[in-house]
């Protein structure tokens, strides 16, 4: 029963996915709209004005797409660079600690996907940076995919994450509790341990026995 309603959760969380996921897709197509620019500031460089900040001018207005209170995307654009960051869904603590752990894992590995930042944005995830050499060098549609795939596969990655730590503590719960009933048994067996002389009926502690050493 537990497996089913979870499979049903899913099936319901892909549903309403699609809309978000679109909404997001036609955004990044319009933003990356991205042209070589070199620094206003300093001469002879070219920086990511996104980051940099220096000209206002040459800087556009902030998107955030939310999904609800804790699923969003910011997608920030200038001239020549576009930031991208995502807020994924953590329902619980165990979501939090899995997410943590996966996005540390990949922004240690940045370098091997190009436009992925080592830190995200305050109040977000993980962020992108996409850049105009980017574009020019990659397929503009590509990126907007990868960026779209991510962000489906992140949430199925942790609900599958989720299902296999808690079949893990299930086992494990049940391993320690079968231990114990057989210590408790070769302890009664042995008449070092005896129950408490008393009504258990006015004690009730769950199935758990309550035992004193003699």
């Amino acid at each position: 029963y537990h497996i089913l309603s979870c499979w049903k959760n899913i099936i319901f969380t892909t549903a309403t996915l699609r809309p978000y996921l679109n909404a997001v897709k036609a955004t990044l197509q319009a933003a990356l709209c991205l042209e070589n620019f070199s620094s206003q500031v300093v001469e002879r460089h070219n920086k990511p004005e996104v980051e940099v900040r220096s000209s206002k001018e040459l800087l556009l207005q902030p998107v955030v797409i939310s999904r609800n209170d804790r699923e969003k995307v910011l997608i920030e654009g200038s001239i020549n660079s576009v930031r991208v960051s995502i807020a994924v869904k953590q329902a619980d603590e165990i979501e939090k600690i899995l997410c943590h752990k996966f996005m540390r894992f990949m922004m240690m590995r940045a370098e091997n996907f190009f436009i992925l930042r080592r830190k995200p944005v305050e109040g977000y995830d993980i962020s992108f940076l996409i850049t105009n050499f980017h574009t020019e060098q990659m397929y503009k549609h590509k990126l907007v995919d990868f960026v779209i795939h991510f962000m489906e596969e992140i949430d199925k990655e942790i609900s599958e994450m989720k299902l296999s730590v808690n079949a893990r503590a299930r086992i494990v719960a049940e391993e320690f509790l079968k231990n114990v009933s057989r210590s408790l048994l070769a302890c009664f067996s042995s008449g070092t341990w005896s129950c408490l002389k008393s009504d258990f009926s006015s004690c009730s502690f769950d199935g758990i026995v309550v035992c004193a050493f003699t």
